[in-house]
């Protein structure tokens, strides 16, 4: 049994030392948001925070996160409200297939939060580890630049 706090709850779960931190989030936690993508951590369509650190869940054992805060992306949303990054892929169809895009949202939302260089090319280098396979680069830039212009002159809040 491992006790994993998932978006703020406790959840007991018998599991494996081998199973990944993506399977018990989506098998054994029902949280599908987190998508399995390459498996073999190459896409970042699992992408999640583990103590508000992006990790890949397909490469990293769940039994490692236990006394860690984990949040995915049915987490990030406050008081039944998207986050804005939510909100600014939607406005700016800053997904196509949309499998690519809980991975996206969380990388986007961290990458702000770690204080990397906010530019079109800072954007590129620090979420280059999320592809999307429907190339809706130029929207998903457009989503993070809303966001962080938005936190930039106070009228919203990056980080969630």
């Amino acid at each position: 049994m491992v006790t994993l706090s998932v978006n703020g709850v406790p959840r007991t779960i018998p599991i494996e030392p081998r199973v990944s931190l993506l399977d018990a989030l989506r098998d054994r936690l029902d949280l599908t948001g987190t998508k399995k993508g390459c498996n073999q951590g190459a896409c970042g369509a699992c992408t999640v925070w583990v103590d508000k650190r992006r990790v890949l869940a397909c490469l990293t054992l769940a039994i490692t996160c236990e006394m860690r805060e984990i949040t995915t992306i049915e987490g990030l949303a406050v008081g039944g409200e998207p986050h804005p990054m939510q909100t600014a892929f939607v406005e700016l169809d800053a997904f196509q297939c949309g499998y690519c895009t809980p991975g996206q949202i969380m990388s986007a939302v961290a990458f702000l939060a770690e204080g990397h260089p906010r530019d079109d090319s800072g954007i590129g280098e620090w979420m280059s580890g999320n592809l999307c396979r429907c190339a809706a680069y130029p929207n998903i830039r457009a989503a993070i630049r809303r966001v962080r212009d938005a936190s930039l002159d106070g009228s919203g809040d990056a980080t969630g």
